[in-house]
């Protein structure tokens, strides 16, 4: 999955740059929202969703006050905006299977939003369940791809499920519960980690090799990045690596 691993890096930089914008900040305190009421705690220690979300959160250094009032708007004691998770399958070009979270206080927007998206470029909404089988949720590390030996080993021995290079990262996959221990391990080592998640990955990839679909293709999925009540989105492209390159000069 080369395209995957470029477009990660793509969206890395993009997260970045969505920070000084705020935008980051407003997806990542919806996510504490969620995270604390399908949890069902405001307690990170009990509720690993909610854990996963505040870590994000400081790695994005959203200030202290802002998580805590997530969570205290999650747990009723502010009154604010009410949010709700939603999600929404679809093709894009090639037929390729976009599967998207969202947290949205208006569902009807929200999927304005998105099929118009979709629409122009090429792609179409589906019926629930059309896509969401191809994913399966999984711990995905990423690493620089150095000591190479050094991290195999260490993934293997603490119960990464598979690992795939690349030309300068190595993703390592694991099962939802292994997640923290495989992290652990690498931070251990003092193994610099790019990225860590549990993430939906997919079962089956379709290859992009046309320059004008993996264009438009990419355009979709950056379009939909930008909406606001977009959390994630999950695709199943192989977009190989030089023709991704040739894409982002």
């Amino acid at each position: 999955m080369a395209g995957h691993s470029h477009w990660a890096q793509i969206k890395r930089k993009k997260a970045a740059q969505d920070a000084k914008k705020g935008r980051l900040f407003t997806k990542l305190y919806r996510e504490i929202v969620i995270a604390v009421k399908t949890g069902g705690s405001g307690d990170p220690d009990l509720n690993p969703r909610l854990r996963a979300a505040i870590q994000a959160a400081k790695s994005a250094n959203m200030p202290k006050e802002n998580i805590e009032r997530a969570i205290k708007k999650a747990l009723g004691l502010e009154a604010d905006t009410n949010y709700e998770e939603v999600f929404f399958e679809g093709y894009g070009p090639g037929g390729v299977a976009i599967l998207i979270s969202a947290i949205t206080d208006n569902r009807k927007r929200t999927v304005s939003e998105i099929r118009h998206l979709f629409n122009k470029y090429g792609g179409s909404l589906a019926e629930p369940g059309a896509v969401s089988w191809i994913f399966e949720e999984k711990g995905l590390i990423v690493v620089p791809r150095k000591d190479e030996e050094k991290v195999y080993e260490i993934a293997i021995e603490s119960g990464a499920e598979d690992t795939k290079e690349y030309e300068s990262e190595i993703e390592i996959i694991t099962s939802p519960s292994d997640f923290e221990k495989v992290k652990g391990a690498l931070e251990s080592a003092g193994i610099e980690i790019l990225s860590a998640k549990v993430t939906m990955v997919p079962k089956t990839v379709v290859p992009v090799t046309d320059e004008g679909s993996a264009q438009t293709l990419l355009k979709l999925m950056e379009a939909l990045e930008d909406l606001d009540d977009v959390q994630q989105i999950y695709a199943n492209f192989d977009i190989p690596e030089k023709l991704m390159e040739s894409l982002n000069r």
